[in-house]
């Protein structure tokens, strides 16, 4: 994760993207009185809306759990990810 204050980040602009692209890293832009934003990568973003999208739905979370209890309690089912493209 990388802090910046807003005139660094304005200056900067592109290598901040780019390491927030190409090194899956995170921005902090501090605008003083504990205000600021943060910047991440699209796929990040994406990836946070899912999990709140699923996290959301009571049943989804139920059907997580009880698979989760299942594995822990041998009842799942071993696959080989080779037979899933079969």
């Amino acid at each position: 994760m990388r802090t910046a204050n807003y005139t660094d980040f304005r200056t900067n602009l592109k290598s901040y993207m780019d390491a927030v692209i190409d090194d899956c890293d995170t921005v902090i832009i501090n605008r003083g009185n504990d205000t600021g934003v943060v910047l991440i990568s699209l796929e990040e973003y994406n990836s946070l809306k899912e999990t709140e999208y699923i996290m959301s739905s009571p049943e989804t979370m139920e059907a997580i759990r009880k698979g989760d209890e299942d594995i822990k309690n041998g009842r799942g089912i071993k696959v080989d990810i080779d037979d899933l493209w079969k």
